[in-house]
């Protein structure tokens, strides 16, 4: 049997976005309920709206826009992992190291063993409160999981980076990498474990960022059928 988990939050006027950053906003040009043949809204927002992909472009002048990166990376087999971090903290790959180590079907040197590892922290659990101690990742950790073969990160926080981060050393070390990034995800109550992940960002030309719908799918036991 497949399960199918959305780690993707509600998107309404209410969803937290950074301070000074655009809010979602809906503005109905038609109304069935006031006569018209059809309804028909416009929507403004930040591109960087509840579960997102960053593009290149939003952290390095001569990176490329959502648009442009091609979607291998954001779909495919995935671990997620929960990790022990206070508000404020930085994810560490001793942390990270641990509960791959721990988790179900365990990698057995502690590596991970999936292209896409998503990290759940617990420190930004209201998608229509802003936190600025949400926890972040180190660069040390991206450096690490570059080296083992990861080709995207996600977390459950706004950033990879801390809120007050001015210099941006986690997305440095993602865009050195060449790495792809997945920010604001929901995965309470979504189990440790293989997946495959499904979190396609819309083809917008030019733009820095994309809103996605990530969803996870568990993965057929052996003998199972698709489906």
């Amino acid at each position: 049997m497949t399960n199918l988990y959305d780690i993707s939050p509600p998107l309404g006027p209410d969803t937290a976005v950074f301070p000074g950053d655009t809010p979602l906003e809906r503005e109905v040009l038609l109304d069935l309920a006031d006569g018209d043949a059809v309804t028909l809204s416009t929507l403004r927002s930040t591109c960087h709206l509840g579960a997102h992909a960053d593009a290149p472009s939003h952290y390095d002048p001569d990176g490329t826009s959502i648009g442009e990166l091609p979607l291998g990376p954001f779909i495919g087999r995935c671990r997620l992992v929960r990790v022990q971090v206070g508000a404020g903290g930085l994810v560490t790959t001793q942390q990270v190291s641990e509960a791959l180590a721990s988790g179900p079907e365990a990698p057995p040197d502690g590596h991970p063993d999936a292209e896409r590892l998503l990290i759940a922290t617990g420190t930004c659990p209201d998608p229509t409160e802003f936190r600025a101690d949400f926890a972040a990742l180190s660069p040390e950790l991206v450096d690490w999981l570059a080296g083992s073969g990861v080709r995207l990160v996600g977390i459950d926080t706004p950033s990879v980076d801390p809120a007050d981060s001015k210099d941006l050393p986690v997305h440095r070390a993602v865009r050195r990498h060449d790495l792809n990034i997945l920010e604001g995800l929901a995965l309470d109550g979504v189990p440790d474990g293989l997946y495959e992940l499904i979190a396609l960002p819309l083809r917008l030309t030019g733009f820095d960022g994309s809103p996605v719908r990530a969803i996870l799918r568990s993965l057929p036991a052996p003998g199972d059928s698709p489906g």
